[in-house]
């Protein structure tokens, strides 16, 4: 059987860069081994693309939508009011900028679409549930069926952190169930022939109606190549890490504060990987317990970088309180790290039972107790903590590589070229 002729619509698509961009790029490209994939993405990923050995015009296509978004971001970066704060804020821009990246979209491809020159078209990015598509409007007239998703986003703060809230400067987060009153959403909903959900949050918040075409398949996964060693700690103090935006609602400080027993004792070493507004506070924390000799800071790394340094370590110690996919959570259980999280949103959704350690969403004072709690255990059952990682390790190899979820996805291709939209 031939592979389905697929315009893939990824606005945000960048091999060189990390989270949604990386995200778009490596699931526009694992889809090229089960579909004949079109890429059509912004122009700003244009060079990196064609660095990676893509054919302009004939593997993708750059469509240029600078003249509303080059000052619709500077506006969004003023808004937002610091450098990685205000990503609500960043969201509600963006999808103020989206439909006219769609109309030009239209222009350049609607032909060959009303033509049936391509048997799917599937929107990739934005990934947020916010962001309407007039694309499912336009593929149902043309008789194109339109796949949404990834979709992921929302997660509700947990109760007890209003003042990471705020410091996270999001203001928007507290009106943003109004985007369910948008027109837009459920047009968009009712246009789609399928909606790959990739949080069960995400799933809760479509409307009944639209349930049938929902298809749950987390966003994140991991290029074996671009984490390729395994855990190797060696002996001596258990060797922990953090990789990530060194931010409020990710926990960094109250990891450090949670471990400091351990490292103030010689019997914990901890890697503290990624940058943000909170890593001079931080050193000056690690200072002022007592712990500065055994808590690592390495800043931002690239991430063909960040496995050198984490794959020294056995656990993968996150506390984050609002995470939409966790991606970081695959890579480290990629490389044999056994994580250690808070049951709460994306990273309770993929550490499943035997696969690392999972602690109840508490506040600030319960969530370091019991991560104190669960290093002492770890740090004396180093065996066990071991084979978790293995455990872990093993199953994204074989559940969460980018091919393994392009074949995920290529089952709703199937399924939505019979079954049209309803």
């Amino acid at each position: 059987m031939r592979k389905p002729k697929v315009l893939v619509i990824a606005e945000a698509a960048n091999p060189e860069w990390v989270s949604v961009p990386l995200i778009g790029w490596s699931l526009s490209q694992a889809l090229g081994g089960v579909a004949d994939v079109h890429l059509v993405t912004q122009i700003r990923n244009r060079e990196a693309i064609l660095r990676a050995g893509l054919r302009e015009g004939v593997d993708f296509t750059a469509i240029d939508s600078e003249a509303v978004a080059r000052p619709m971001w500077k506006l969004a970066e003023a808004l937002r009011m610091g450098e990685g704060r205000g990503w609500t804020m960043i969201s509600a821009i963006s999808t103020l900028i989206y439909p006219h990246f769609e109309r030009l979209v239209w222009r350049v491809f609607g032909p060959a679409i009303r033509a049936g020159e391509y048997d799917l078209v599937h929107r990739i990015t934005p990934l947020s549930p916010t962001t309407p598509s007039r694309l499912a409007t336009w593929c149902r007239r043309a008789g194109v069926p339109f796949v949404l998703g990834p979709l992921n986003g929302g997660v509700p703060w947990p109760p007890g952190f209003d003042g990471a809230r705020r410091q996270e400067r999001e203001w928007l987060s507290y009106v943003r169930g109004l985007y369910k009153a948008l027109p837009g959403r459920n047009r968009t909903l009712r246009d789609a022939s399928a909606i790959i959900v990739a949080s069960r949050h995400t799933e809760s918040e479509i409307p009944a109606r639209f349930a049938a075409k929902c298809h749950y398949i987390p966003e994140n996964a991991i290029d074996p190549a671009r984490f390729s060693l395994q855990s190797s700690p060696g002996e001596g103090p258990l060797r922990a890490c953090f990789i990530g935006r060194m931010v409020p609602y990710k926990g960094p400080d109250m990891l450090i504060e949670a471990a400091a027993p351990l490292l103030r004792d010689g019997r914990m070493v901890l890697d503290m990987i990624g940058d943000g507004p909170l890593l001079p506070g931080l050193r000056e924390q690690a200072q002022a317990l007592g712990v500065e000799g055994a808590v690592h800071f390495h800043g931002w790394l690239a991430h063909s970088e960040v496995q050198n340094v984490a794959a020294r370590s056995a656990l993968f110690a996150f506390p984050s309180i609002r995470e939409f996919g966790g991606g970081a959570v695959l890579e480290a259980m990629a490389l044999g790290l056994a994580p250690l999280i808070v049951d709460y949103a994306g990273p309770g959704e993929l550490v499943g039972e035997g696969l690392g350690y999972k602690l109840p969403l508490g506040d600030r004072a319960a969530i370091i107790a019991r991560f104190t709690e669960m290093l002492e255990q770890l740090e004396q059952d180093r065996e066990g903590l071991a084979a978790t990682g293995q455990r872990a390790r093993a199953h994204v190899l074989e559940h969460f590589t980018w091919p393994a979820k392009a074949q995920q996805i290529a089952a709703i291709y199937a399924q939505v070229s019979r079954t049209p939209a309803s």
